[in-house]
Order: C-alpha cells, then structure tokens, then sequence
C-alpha cells in the first residue's frame, strides 16, 4: 500500500489497531461537532496565490521561542504512544529529532521523562503539564523536565474534568496490564484506576490563571498554554507572563459545539498583537493546512492523531513518513501560492469563503 498522504495512515492504523485503542485515539466529545469541525473548518478558507515570484529556492524553516525547527510542524502532546506503537514515546522523540522538529511530551506517557531524553538526545522537547490535586507530584514533574533538557512547559487548560467519550465508554476503555503512565508511577495512593490510569478526578479543577505564577516559581522554562479559544484568555494569559499560546479545544475531545481552532486561531493572534508566539493544533492533515495556519497568524502547527497513525503504521520510521509528506506537502503549497520563504506567508494569502 502506498502511503501518499496522511489519510493513508489513518486508513492503516483504523484497521489494525485493535478496536480499543483506535476508537480512544479517535474520540471525540458527545457528538463530536468539534472534532469533525476542525478539519472541515480548513475547506472554508481559500488561498489567494501570487504568481511569477521567484520560488526556485525555497525556504521553509522557522523558530519556536528562538530554537530553529526545520519546518513549522511539531508533535502534539497525546497520551500512551505504547498503545499505538510497542516503543511508545522513545519512538516519537526519535522522528522527532530525526525531522528536526518539536516534540510535546505527554504528562500521560507511557515511558519515563528519561527514558524519552535518553532515547533521542540533544533533541527539541517541550513537556506538557497537567496540574494534580498531589501539587508535589506536579512540581517534580516540571523540575524532572527542566533537569533532562526539556526546553519549554506546556499547561494544558481545557481539562479540570475529562469530556465525555462515548467510545471509550462503550468500551469500557482501560490502559493494557503491561502499560503504565510512567512519569506518575506511585504518586498517587491505593489502586483506584480510572479507565485513564488514574485514580478519578486526579486532575485539579481548581487550578487557575495565579498558579501560572506558582509554575513561574517552580522553574526557569518558557510556560506555554495550550487550549486557548478567546480574546479574553488570550489577554490574560498575555498579562500572566506565558510566552507562547497554542489555539486548542483538545482534538474535540473535551467541550463539544465549541469553534474549530483555525477559526478561533483569528480571534487569539489580533489579541496578543505580536507579545507571544500563537500556536494552533487540530485538524492539520495536509501542507496546506499548515499554509493556511500560518496565514492567518501561527507561528506553527502540531499534529495530535496523525503523529499516533504513523506511529501505529511503523514506529518511529512512520512518524517520520508522516512529518516528510506534511514537510513536502508544505512546501509545495507554499511554492504554488508564491511564498519562497515563511516570512513571506501573511494574511493577504487567504480569504474566507462567503458561504
């Protein structure tokens, strides 16, 4: 099977995948509007290409927070790669680093903080943070990450409860025996697991805008927040000294009905006017998604299931499949509307369908 676009690695890891893991990887909330929403979202919005602008050389590097990646598509943070893969997240970190690219690590992952250093030194790794009611076992976590080299902390701030999957309900969703969420090993008392592997609720709902000052004093690591939908939480996360916002509902995984992320990504990139790099993730799934994301004001995109299907296709050589499709597909894009480089990408390249 030739695998020419990221559609094939669905289609591949939708079949043999056992039922489980592909239904949690897909899932969306209650209907899953939003999921659907935010690739659908993409069609609406059409390029308006220039012509005869020079596109022999052409390049498609950027920065993120100063680092340079080789193209503007990094990795999403997602749960449990084991389930998709048998090395787990010490093969995402390798495409990554392979790519050149940013790596998010997962708070659920299913190897350790140094297992995913030591497996591809030297490389970009932000980790992702969700706050616990045990504080102590979130502030070890982050100051495990800065001590192994991780280079940003990403708060995800859309899940004080987890959404409702119908999927993983049905299902009865449970981690496999021989699968942990390593970096919480022990942290939690008793062996109460949830369907997450966790005990229920181990999330803090009552986390808030100050704890970011709490995070603030816990490390020296650019704080970036993930699940961004609006002008008014961009304005405060701006006025609490985050350095990077990603544009996220979760892969409409937690509140369905609400906006798809390239249509709230508009509203978040006027806000912050230039202050903070804006990030989006959801619903990329060709080079020219990336194109438009950039467009209207991204400094970079992350991919979340699309990483789990390369994955599940062939380990870390499949998540690198996957990254050279988008990368090449990228700069097609970008050739045939007339960019020659992303810091010729701007808002007069697109335009929103009248419909």
């Amino acid at each position: 099977m030739a695998m020419v676009c990221l559609s094939d690695f669905e289609a591949y890891a939708k079949k043999y995948l056992p039922k489980m893991a592909w239904d949690f990887f897909a899932a969306g909330a209650d209907d899953c509007c939003t999921r659907d929403e935010n690739i659908l979202a993409y069609k609406r919005i059409h390029f308006r290409p220039r012509m005869l602008r020079d596109v022999s050389t052409m390049d498609i590097s950027t920065k993120l927070l100063g680092t340079e990646i080789s193209f503007p598509v990094g990795i999403a943070p997602t749960g449990f790669h084991q389930l998709a893969w048998p090395d787990g997240e010490k093969s995402t970190a390798r495409a990554a680093k392979a790519m050149n690219t940013c790596y998010i690590a997962s708070t659920y992952s299913t190897c350790t903080l140094e297992e995913i250093s030591a497996a591809a030194p030297g490389g970009l790794r932000w980790f992702q943070l969700y706050i616990h009611r045990n504080r102590a076992v979130s502030q070890q976590l982050v100051q495990q990450a800065e001590a192994l080299g991780f280079q940003g902390l990403v708060l995800t701030a859309d899940l004080p409860y987890t959404g409702k999957r119908r999927d993983d309900v049905r299902n009865g969703f449970r981690l496999p025996p021989h699968m942990k969420l390593k970096n919480l090993e022990g942290a939690f008392e008793g062996d109460d697991r949830s369907e997450y592997g966790l005990p229920p609720n181990s999330v803090d709902p009552s986390v808030t805008w100050s704890d970011i000052y709490w995070l603030r004093s816990l490390t020296h690591l650019p704080i970036i927040i993930k699940g961004i939908l609006t002008k008014e939480d961009a304005e405060l996360a701006v006025r609490h000294g985050v350095q990077g916002i990603i544009v996220s509902n979760h892969g409409g995984r937690q509140l369905d009905g609400g906006p798809a992320t390239i249509d709230a990504l508009v509203e978040v990139v006027e806000a912050v006017q230039g202050s903070v790099e804006v990030y989006l993730d959801g619903g990329i799934r060709k080079g020219s998604d990336v194109l438009k994301a950039l467009a209207l004001g991204a400094k970079c995109v992350f991919i979340g299931r699309p990483a789990l299907w390369g994955l599940a296709y062939k380990g870390e050589e499949g998540l690198q499949d996957v990254l050279r499709i988008l990368q090449d597909e990228f700069r097609l894009s970008m050739a045939l509307a007339g960019c020659a480089s992303v810091s010729e990408i701007g808002r007069h390249l697109v335009q929103f369908s009248k419909l």
